[in-house]
């Protein structure tokens, strides 16, 4: 890419279909087909080991370069120990997007050089246990440098305690991230606060309140992590519209 660099696994993708050619892949325009509600699989297993193959498989592209189907290989990633038909259904249709989408990639060009993120989340997005979906995107020199799309471990009574939850799960991997880049030689220090954008106020009016008044504690424990970090200057939290909210597509299917 001129003036910058770029970086794809369309070699890899390439030889993951062919593994998986036997289930005739056609193109798709997109990753999941939000139409389909997919549940547990009540009946007979339809081969589980080459289910959690194609879910290990990728997986590996998503973590590497493609988190456009981050939310896709989410959700279908919950239905490996006992996968049915409708689930193989959706793995055809991922393995058909990644077939159309074969030659994107991630593309650094250098600007901006500030570590920004992104966090959102959907509440309740898993019928069977009600349990909200987080997800968050970091963005370096132009590009995507850490994301993710998870099932949330608890329970949450609102979208803003989702939405909270989500946030703090963020701060812990701009946290981090924060650490890593100090360790480089060549990375300016004192290091500014990372922007984590947020399309909640009312989440980011409890993030700088001093104090947490409800009963869950769950979120007291996350209330308080999140004051201290930015206390610390470690992030600090700016609100986003929806629409321009980078972390958006990792928490639902828009299609």
């Amino acid at each position: 890419v001129s003036g910058g660099y770029a970086l794809s696994q369309s070699h890899y993708i390439q030889k993951v279909l062919q593994k998986f050619g036997h289930l005739k892949i056609k193109d798709a325009s997109t990753p999941i087909d939000s139409s389909i509600n997919l549940n547990k699989n009540e009946g007979r297993c339809i081969a589980q080991l080459e289910y959690a193959s194609a879910i290990g498989s990728i997986m590996y592209a998503m973590h590497c370069t493609r988190p456009d189907i981050s939310y896709a290989i989410c959700k279908l990633a919950r239905y490996t120990s006992n996968p049915g038909i409708d689930h193989w259904k959706a793995i055809g249709r991922l393995l058909g997007y990644l077939k159309r989408t074969n030659n994107l990639g991630l593309v650094y060009n250098g600007f901006p050089s500030v570590l920004e993120g992104y966090t959102d989340a959907s509440w309740i997005t898993s019928a069977g246990d009600n349990k909200s979906t987080s997800g968050w995107i970091f963005t370096l020199g132009g590009g995507a440098v850490s994301w993710a799309s998870k099932k949330q471990t608890c329970i949450s009574h609102s979208t803003m305690e989702s939405e909270f939850i989500a946030l703090a799960t963020a701060g812990k991997e701009a946290e981090w991230l924060r650490n890593m880049l100090l360790d480089i030689k060549l990375w300016p220090k004192p290091m500014p606060a990372i922007s984590l954008r947020c399309d909640s106020q009312a989440t980011m009016s409890r993030a700088y309140s001093n104090i947490y008044n409800g009963k869950s504690r769950h979120i007291s424990l996350r209330h308080e992590y999140v004051r201290q970090i930015i206390n610390d200057g470690i992030i600090t939290i700016v609100y986003i519209r929806s629409s321009d909210n980078l972390a958006d597509p990792f928490t639902k299917s828009f299609y």
